[in-house]
């Protein structure tokens, strides 16, 4: 598979290790720097974009893909206002969008604990819920995209 990553971080690196392992090529890195690179042009390489990026960015990025046409798999957050019009030009341009808070295996199973103990927590009005969270100093945005999710399901 031909993938384009669009935000070339700490994740955009992680990606790429793991997808040139299992055999795929990474035939576009979009940065900050190259960003004017993200068209339908160079997007024609690519099968599928990865879209790791920061919630300013986040929308136009998957939208010029789409509108490329161009599947989408999306982990950047902060943008959930917006994912109706994401989700609906996917499906005018006839392609995919995958989008979510956190991909990880073990976190998944931690949303679906949550939501179970939310509704057993409904029941008992005399308590509070609370989340805080904490994270390495490199987090750009808080509070994050997993712990909006998590206080999504707790409400």
């Amino acid at each position: 598979m031909n993938i384009a990553l669009i935000g070339y971080g700490k994740m955009g690196h992680a990606i790429e290790q793991v997808a040139i392992k299992r055999g795929h090529n990474i035939v576009l890195r979009i940065t900050s720097a190259n960003r004017h690179e993200l068209d339908a042009a160079h997007l024609r390489q690519a099968d599928i974009a990865i879209e790791f990026t920061h919630p300013s960015s986040g929308k136009d990025n998957i939208l010029q893909c789409l509108s490329s046409g161009i599947s989408v798999v999306s982990g950047t957050t902060g943008w959930n206002e917006d994912l109706p019009t994401a989700y609906a030009a996917a499906r005018s341009n006839n392609v995919a969008f995958l989008h979510a808070s956190n991909f990880s295996i073990g976190v998944n199973i931690f949303f679906e604990v949550n939501k179970l103990l939310a509704s057993l927590m409904d029941t008992h009005p005399e308590y509070n819920v609370t989340i805080e969270e904490t994270h390495h100093t490199a987090k750009k945005d808080a509070p994050s995209g997993t712990a909006i999710t998590l206080a999504e399901q707790i409400l």
